[in-house]
């Protein structure tokens, strides 16, 4: 009995496998596969495998922007697939934060923002950032060449901006039209005065506002003359004739009340946007990237301030200003350099990507090639408050951008500015030319 069931175990067992190997021979859909196509599916899953690369800003909406950029870099390059893992800390925190890292060779992440503020702070001795010309140089005939010039030292590259930061000059229309001043009718800063004189005397409110407490006033007033606050060398020219001549020219704004010092000291300030949402002056120079405060913090100025260029101080002499900055920088401890360099360019050099810096943050994207692209004039919340012709504007001046400098000091001569040379002149009326002569001789001893 027990021979009986032995011999039919082994026919059925017989039968199974053959049944198998005729399977296997004919049907090309089995699910079993061979020792060597096992093995190719390993790899195949190991290289889809996605490469974690850490990023650090301070900005919450970069963070964004970055996050929505992983995604289309993902959809766009199967084989180099990346997981991105980007975190937002607070502005000082973060830099101190990545600076620490840097020197102590420790714990940086592989891609960083820098603000233009603090990012000489991160060229001091050997810099600790990758070089990125081999991505930088084959975009500059496409993009404004200043706008990496400033996070460059000794002819190397070391990060890439979101945005020109063109400096245009925003108009209320109403308040003008008030006036009977056409706002390009405004030449030169001349002209700007005395549209400012009839402004005064039609609505009783002033034509300009001008910042104390930050930078954004009279730097980019100067540097439209080609001026700066230090030189190519980083030496200290905060006192030349052109700034005394610019500061002079804003005090006499002042005095003439044609100008007022911003209300809370500086343009950010929630007393300066309740001030200008109810329409309390009639103009403003700031970078581009400024419209996004109109419209988050005045929006009953919608339908009511238009772009246009800043006035000139000379005949043919420039109507803008590149001001502000973020660096997005590489680090040297990253180990997936060449990835995250890939992932940057993708990001902040292609086509695609300054698109979407417009289409998510409304920047005015370094490569000027877009600016007239159909993507630009679609309908936003941007061109709904602040018209269609915005690029325009920006096709007007993009050849009217001085470079500024962006040194050592930088940081020391920025406080030194809004501490002691905007207050003591605009608000205490203190001669220009003393005040910047003593803050610039006590820069150039520190």
């Amino acid at each position: 009995m027990r021979k009986a069931i032995a011999l039919v175990l082994t026919v059925v067992w017989l039968t199974a496998m053959v049944l198998a190997g005729c399977g296997k021979s004919s049907d090309t859909g089995s699910a079993q596969t061979s020792p060597a196509s096992s093995e190719t599916e390993t790899k195949q899953n190991v290289q889809a495998a996605p490469t974690k690369l850490t990023l650090w800003t301070f900005v919450e909406l970069h963070q964004k922007f970055y996050e929505s950029m992983a995604q289309k870099w993902n959809q766009a390059h199967p084989n180099e697939q990346i997981q991105l893992e980007a975190v937002t800390y607070p502005y000082d925190d973060m830099h101190n934060k990545l600076l620490v890292a840097l020197q102590s060779g420790v714990g940086a992440p592989d891609i960083a923002d820098i603000e233009i503020g603090k990012f000489p702070n991160f060229m001091k001795g050997t810099p600790q950032l990758v070089e990125l010309n081999d991505i930088v140089e084959p975009e500059l005939p496409n993009i404004v060449k200043s706008r990496v010039d400033i996070y460059s030292k000794d002819g190397k590259y070391y990060g890439i901006d979101f945005h020109v930061g063109a400096t245009v000059m925003y108009y209320n229309k109403e308040l003008l039209d008030k006036a009977g001043v056409n706002p390009d009718s405004i030449k030169l800063w001349t002209d700007f005065e005395e549209a400012g004189k009839k402004v005064v005397a039609a609505t009783g409110k002033p034509m300009l506002t001008l910042e104390v407490n930050g930078p954004w006033s009279f730097w980019p007033a100067i540097s439209q003359q080609g001026s700066d606050l230090l030189d190519a060398d980083g030496n200290v020219i905060l006192d030349n004739e052109t700034n005394i001549r610019t500061l002079e020219f804003f005090q006499k704004l002042v005095n003439e009340k044609i100008a007022i010092p911003a209300p809370g000291g500086d343009h950010h300030a929630e007393e300066y946007y309740g001030f200008m949402n109810k329409g309390g002056a009639a103009a403003v120079f700031m970078p581009f990237w400024y419209m996004g405060r109109f419209t988050e913090y005045m929006p009953d100025l919608k339908g009511k301030i238009i772009i246009r260029p800043m006035p000139a101080w000379k005949e043919g002499g420039y109507r803008s200003a590149g001001m502000g900055g973020t660096a997005t920088t590489v680090t040297k401890q990253s180990k997936n350099i060449e990835l995250a360099k890939k992932f940057v360019a993708y990001a902040k050099l292609s086509k695609e990507g300054n698109i979407e810096i417009w289409k998510q943050l409304g920047f005015d994207p370094i490569r000027t090639d877009v600016w007239n692209s159909p993507e630009l004039k679609a309908p936003n919340k941007f061109t709904d408050y602040f018209g269609t012709d915005i690029f325009d504007t920006l096709l007007q001046v993009k050849d009217e951008i001085y470079p500024v400098n962006v040194r050592e000091k930088t940081p020391a001569v920025f406080d030194a500015v809004r501490t002691k040379v905007m207050t003591a002149t605009l608000l205490d009326g203190k001669n220009p030319a003393e005040v910047l002569k003593s803050v610039a001789d006590e820069l150039r001893k520190q």
